[in-house]
């Protein structure tokens, strides 16, 4: 079953180049161009995986990724932003409101395929334990 992600983002091209990124990395990707359309998408489908902004109009990343952990069909959806917000303020705010990883763009394509399967596969990243 492929994973469906949802990107979101305000700058068409960023949008594109996202969607082309993670189509190639194998998954089924829907677009959003802000926090309230990605809102309203994500209450009338599911999606696996959500990628997003920070600055974005009508409604940002951080009060997105609020409101979809108060949901409680995506309390645990993983939850990646890719945001030009460098500082460390800005990556605790987006793990304050609930995202799952913070990257700073660009982003390279293998990255974020990698990143993505990082977060919907987390038995793969799980410590390895030894045993006695």
């Amino acid at each position: 079953m492929t994973a469906r992600v949802l990107v979101v983002d305000d700058s068409r091209m960023v949008l594109d180049l996202h969607t082309f990124m993670l189509q190639s990395g194998g998954f089924e990707v829907h677009q959003a161009r802000n926090g309230a359309e990605a809102l309203e998408r994500l209450l009338t489908d599911h999606y696996d995986l959500v990628v997003t902004d920070i600055n974005m109009p009508l409604m940002d990343g951080y009060e997105l990724i609020r409101r979809i952990r108060a949901l409680p069909q995506y309390q645990s959806i993983p939850i990646l932003i890719i945001s030009t917000e460098s500082e460390a303020q800005d990556k605790f705010r987006g793990f304050e409101a609930g995202a799952n990883l913070y990257v700073v763009k660009p982003v390279k394509m293998q990255d974020l395929v990698t990143n993505a399967r990082m977060l919907l596969e987390p038995a793969l990243t799980a410590p390895v334990t030894s045993q006695p």
